[in-house]
């Protein structure tokens, strides 16, 4: 069983948490987009509260660690690893509950390029411990505006996962699947799920839109978040999201499996 100590430790080696790639002036970007209520990265979260750059600032530093100082503006961002771990406890605390019982799952990334293995690790082990993991519009087109124009994507599911392929790629199902921050995938999802006449899922596990997305139309929603994604954090201040886990979430797809057993083990759910 891999233990508080080793995952810590991992978390900084792997620069999950601790210094991280991720830019001082990506993230205070992203929370002045965020003050002005842009929808690109609000990403299906629709604030209560009046968020303003020293509330957003104050916020992520207390959920992630990230400097509380509005003056420091350069350099690379710190996600506390002490919240990382706190908060992965939270995580397998709802996964667990979930399991136990037996209730629907749908699960869903943006970030398929790195966080597919993490995701589909909970989705075999849900499905093991009796959960039925929805794969709704399998296979439905998917119109997202993008900074290039309005692009149509196929929503596709792989070991249980939901995430956007290019029908025009080379080789279709080859490619890992397409980079997205929308809740658009998550609303076809739901949409499809519904029409059919359900089950819908009693929690919904992913990041970006796929958290955002369900946590605003009441769905219990739990998921990974970096420093430049405030959206997670701000719905789960609202009491929207259940559970933002902070972590740099591009490194490699390998350094997140350490996690997946921390989580499975947590929750009682070891295979």
């Amino acid at each position: 069983m891999l233990s508080t100590g080793a995952l810590r430790a991992h978390l900084l080696a792997a620069r999950l948490a601790g210094t991280v790639a991720t830019l001082r002036e990506e993230s205070l970007r992203s929370y002045r987009l965020f003050a002005a209520r842009d929808p690109r990265v609000l990403i299906g979260i629709d604030p209560e509260w009046s968020w303003g750059m020293r509330d957003l600032i104050a916020l992520m530093a207390d959920k992630c660690g990230v400097s509380a100082d509005p003056a420091h503006i350069s350099g690379h961002d710190v996600i506390d690893p002490e919240r990382t771990l706190a908060a992965l406890d939270a995580f397998a605390e709802r996964v667990a509950t979930v399991a136990r019982c037996r209730a629907p799952v749908l699960l869903g990334t943006g970030h398929p390029h790195r966080l597919l293995g993490f995701y589909a690790a909970l989705a075999d082990a849900l499905s093991a411990a009796g959960c039925e993991i929805l794969t709704p519009a399998q296979g439905r087109c998917v119109d997202i505006t993008t900074r290039f124009g309005l692009r149509t994507y196929n929503l596709d599911y792989v070991r249980g996962v939901a995430l956007l392929r290019d029908p025009t790629a080379e080789r279709p199902g080859c490619e890992p699947g397409a980079h997205t921050h929308s809740p658009l995938p998550l609303r076809t999802a739901l949409a499809a799920a519904a029409e059919a006449g359900g089950p819908l899922p009693a929690l919904v596990i992913g990041d970006h839109g796929w958290v955002c997305g369900a946590g605003q139309l009441g769905f219990e929603a739990i998921g990974l978040a970096d420093t430049d994604d405030p959206a997670p954090f701000v719905g789960e201040a609202e009491g929207s999201v259940s559970v933002a886990v902070p972590l740099d979430d591009a490194v490699r797809s390998s350094y997140y499996r350490p996690l997946t057993r921390y989580v499975l083990n947590r929750a009682c759910l070891s295979q």
